[in-house]
């Protein structure tokens, strides 16, 4: 399935180049042509861009405030975002990277280069993603060993963090008690399977209000279905 790029920029002939060379390269590209409407498109259900370009210099709504603006909502504030822009020196490079952009490209710009920046911004995109859950109320980073309930931070042990691992790698499916214990115990475990069940009320319970994210499927074992 080919990935939706949203590219907001107001140069008609510059949007039209990237759109062409976009689609080439086997992406879907959405245009924008001004910050209000790269707002709305940015935060589309129905084709919510997996990358945004974003010239800086934009009628009514600045790049600048375009991209701060998608930092502050949920549904978008991890999309990628390459800034265009004519400003070429260190300290412009810092503040676009400083108010949230991932790669900054400067005008005039070759496209090759900036499809091959796109490729390489997805690539370190969709590896993030292996590592960090997030849904409206949960954030489960593993990289940092890090879990927030609706922007609070909680404190898991070292099993309680393996079991919530665990689930999340099969949601919506059931894992079986003995699947877990193998799991996060190992396989040499021969201890009282109720274990399980202490460790996973006390997730629950660490977890508050998001605690019913996990499910207990009687006489099979549990499964996670995340705070919506």
């Amino acid at each position: 399935m080919h990935q939706h790029i949203l590219v907001v920029e107001d140069d008609a002939d510059i949007a039209e180049s990237l759109e062409y060379n976009l689609r080439r390269a086997g992406f879907r590209p959405i245009v924008a042509e001004s910050g209000e409407k790269g707002l709305h498109l940015a935060l589309d259900k129905r084709a919510r861009p997996k990358l945004i370009i974003l010239d800086l210099m934009l009628p009514g709504m600045s790049g600048t405030e375009l991209c701060r603006r998608i930092r502050r909502e949920p549904a978008a504030a991890d999309t990628p975002i390459i800034m265009l822009t004519a400003r070429s020196s260190e300290a412009d490079r810092i503040a676009g990277l400083d108010i949230g952009a991932d790669d900054y490209i400067v005008k005039p710009f070759s496209v090759k280069e900036l499809i091959a920046r796109v490729n390489a911004v997805l690539r370190r995109s969709e590896k993030e993603e292996g590592r960090i859950y997030r849904d409206k109320r949960l954030l489960v980073d593993r990289e940092a060993v890090r879990v927030e309930c609706e922007g609070k931070p909680v404190k898991l042990t070292r099993k309680e963090f393996s079991l919530l691992e665990h689930l999340i790698d099969n949601i919506g499916r059931v894992a079986p008690r003995q699947q877990l214990l193998d799991s996060v115990w190992g396989y040499s475990y021969f201890g009282d399977s109720r274990t399980l069940d202490v460790h996973i009320r006390r997730l629950r319970q660490k977890l508050g209000s998001c605690g019913g994210s996990v499910e207990t499927v009687i006489g099979v074992g549990y499964r996670f279905v995340g705070c919506k």
